[in-house]
C-alpha cells in the first residue's frame, strides 16, 4: 500500500554523494521514502542504483550527504547498527544449515529463547510458503524456494527497511513472474518498507508504489508506475520504460508540432515556433479506428500512413506506418488481431490513423 505522502518520510537522503577515485557514482541524491512504501530503483546497468541501495545499508558509506531512518541520522553508522534486511541476487545462504538454522540465524545471535526462535521461524517459513522444508538443506531447494528462505531470513528481526538487490534476477523467467507477485503480497502482509534494485522495467512497474528511475548516478524522475509510464519527465526515461515511438518535428505553433508534411496537435508547454524538438507517441496509444470524417466528433490528428511491414507478437500485431505524411519517418503503432481482421490490414495499405493529442510528448532536441 502506498503511503500518505502528508506524513514525515521514513527514510530521508539529502544531497548523497558517492565518489570511487574520480568517479562520482552518486550526485547529490535527495529522496524521501515513507512507512510501508515499496519503492523500486530502476535504470540501466552502472546507473547507480546498487550503489545508493548499499549507502543506505552502510555497506559502501557516501563521500557526503547524509540518510536518516524514522528520525534518526544513520550516516555513519556500520551495517549492524543499522536497522535493515537485506537480500541479495545470490541468495547468500550459508550452505552448511538447514533452511531452519538460516532462518533463526539472526534470532540466535540475538540470544531469544528457543521456543520463541522456533513459534518464529514456523511463522516465516509459513508466510513464504516453506512450512515443510525446515530440515532441507539450500543445495535440496530450487532457486526459487532458495530466494523465499533467503527472505524469510531477511524478515526473521523483524527489521524496519526491507532492501531487495536484484533478488529475482538470477531465477527463470515463470518463477520469476510468480515470487515478485509472492514478494509484493509478503510486503504488504507484514507492512515493512521496502526498496527494491531492479533493471528489469515490467518487475518495477508491476511491484512498487513509486519507482526512482536512474541514469549516470542521477535521479532522473521519481514517481508512480502509472506516472513514470503515462507521462516520463525525460526522454531518457520514455525511452528506457515501455516502448516509444521518438521522431524529428518542429514546433508549428502554440500547441502543435510538425512532423513531415503533417501538422498535430499537442501540448507544447511553451516552446517557441520553429524549434526543433523530439515527438514522442507509445504504440499502443495510436487509434486505427480514426477516419477523416471523424474530425467534427472530435477526431483532430487523424493522418493518411501506408503500412510498411507487419509484425506477428501474439495478441496483437506490431505495424510500423510510413507515407510522405510521416515525412517517410517509421512510427510504431499496436494493431488487434481483431482490428487486422476486420480492417484487412497488410503490408502495402493505405488507412487513416489518429495520433490522439493527449498522448503526444515533446522533448527538447532534434
Amino acid at each position: 500500500m502506498a503511503a500518505d505522502t502528508n506524513d514525515a518520510p521514513y527514510l530521508k537522503i539529502r544531497n548523497l554523494t558517492k565518489k570511487f577515485g574520480d568517479f562520482t557514482a552518486l550526485r547529490e541524491i535527495s529522496l524521501d521514502v515513507f512507512e510501508n512504501e515499496f519503492v523500486c530503483f530502476l535504470g540501466p546497468s552502472g546507473c547507480g542504483k546498487t550503489t545508493l541501495l548499499r549507502a543506505i545499508a552502510g555497506l559502501d558509506i557516501q563521500t557526503s550527504g547524509t540518510v536518516e531512518q524514522d528520525g534518526k541520522d544513520i550516516s555513519g553508522l556500520p551495517p549492524t547498527e543499522r536497522d535493515f534486511g537485506i537480500v541479495f541476487q545470490s541468495y547468500a545462504l550459508f550452505p552448511n544449515l538447514t533452511v531452519y538454522k538460516n532462518v533463526a540465524y539472526g534470532l540466535e545471535n540475538r540470544k531469544l529463547p528457543r521456543a520463541q526462535v522456533k513459534e518464529r521461524v514456523a511463522e516465516l517459513l509459513g508466510l513464504v510458503s516453506l512450512p515443510d522444508q525446515g530440515d532441507k538443506y539450500p543445495a535440496q531447494l530450487s532457486g526459487g524456494e532458495q530466494q523465499r528462505v533467503a527472505l524469510a531470513r531477511a524478515m526473521a528481526t523483524s527489521p524496519g527497511l526491507l532492501l531487495l538487490d536484484e533478488p529475482l534476477s538470477a531465477l527463470d523467467a515463470k518463477v520469476r513472474v510468480r515470487l515478485r507477485h509472492e514478494v509484493k503480497n509478503l510486503q504488504r502482509q507484514l507492512g515493512v518498507t521496502t526498496i527494491m534494485v531492479t533493471h528489469d522495467q515490467e518487475e518495477a512497474l508491476t511491484m512498487a508504489d513509486r519507482i526512482v528511475v536512474m541514469d549516470h548516478g542521477v535521479i532522473e524522475q521519481v514517481g508512480t508506475p502509472q506516472e513514470i509510464y503515462g507521462a516520463p519527465a525525460t526522454s531518457f526515461v520514455a525511452d528506457f520504460i515501455g516502448t516509444m515511438n521518438f521522431v524529428r518535428g518542429t514546433v508549428a505553433a502554440d500547441g502543435s508540432v510538425k512532423i513531415g508534411n503533417t501538422t498535430l496537435a499537442c501540448q507544447t508547454d511553451g516552446t517557441p515556433p520553429g524549434q526543433a524538438v523530439t515527438v514522442a507517441i507509445r504504440p499502443e496509444d495510436i487509434d486505427a479506428e480514426g477516419e477523416p470524417e471523424d474530425e467534427a466528433e472530435g477526431g483532430e490528428n487523424v493522418v493518411e500512413v501506408e503500412i510498411l511491414a507487419m509484425e506477428f507478437l501474439g495478441s496483437f500485431y506490431r505495424a510500423t506506418l510510413g507515407g510522405t505524411a510521416l515525412g517517410e519517418q517509421g512510427i510504431r503503432a499496436d494493431l488487434s488481431i481483431n482490428l487486422v481482421r476486420r480492417k484487412n490490414v497488410a503490408v502495402g495499405v493505405r488507412l487513416p490513423m489518429r495520433f490522439p493529442a493527449q498522448f503526444i510528448r515533446i522533448y527538447p532536441g532534434d
